[in-house]
Parts: C-alpha cells; structure tokens; sequence
C-alpha cells in the first residue's frame, strides 16, 4: 500500500495505526472520511495544475506517480 494511503487511512481512523495483518471493522463513517481525504487530495493536485495552465491529463499523470509511484 503506498505511504499516502496509508497515512490517509491512519487519519480516517482517528489515529490509530492500521495494522494490515489483523482484521478490524471499518466503520461507514471512517470509510467516508477515508474516501473524502483522497479525494481532497486528488482535488488539490488538480487545482496547483490548473494553477499552472497544465490540463487534465497532466493532473491525471500526477495523481498517478503520487498514489502508485
């Protein structure tokens, strides 16, 4: 899992470190917060591009290197 998502999963659960090798139940609330975090931050990639007159496909090329390298 890339450090990103897994740092934005740690913040959708209140801080918790997840710990990959257990099972644990993922509330609905923290599945929304989780989703509303990458999608801030996808957002914001798009927005410094657009800032810098670059198009959709630079931005999706950003997101892509961020979330799988």
């Amino acid at each position: 899992m890339n450090e990103r998502i897994k740092k934005l999963l740690n913040e959708a659960t209140s801080g918790l470190e997840p710990d990959l090798s257990l099972q644990r139940t993922v509330t609905l609330n923290e599945m929304q917060k989780f989703a509303e975090l990458i999608l801030n931050d996808v957002m914001s990639i798009c927005e410094d591009l657009g800032d810098k007159g670059q198009d959709g496909h630079y931005c999706v090329d950003a997101i892509r290197r961020k979330y799988f390298g």
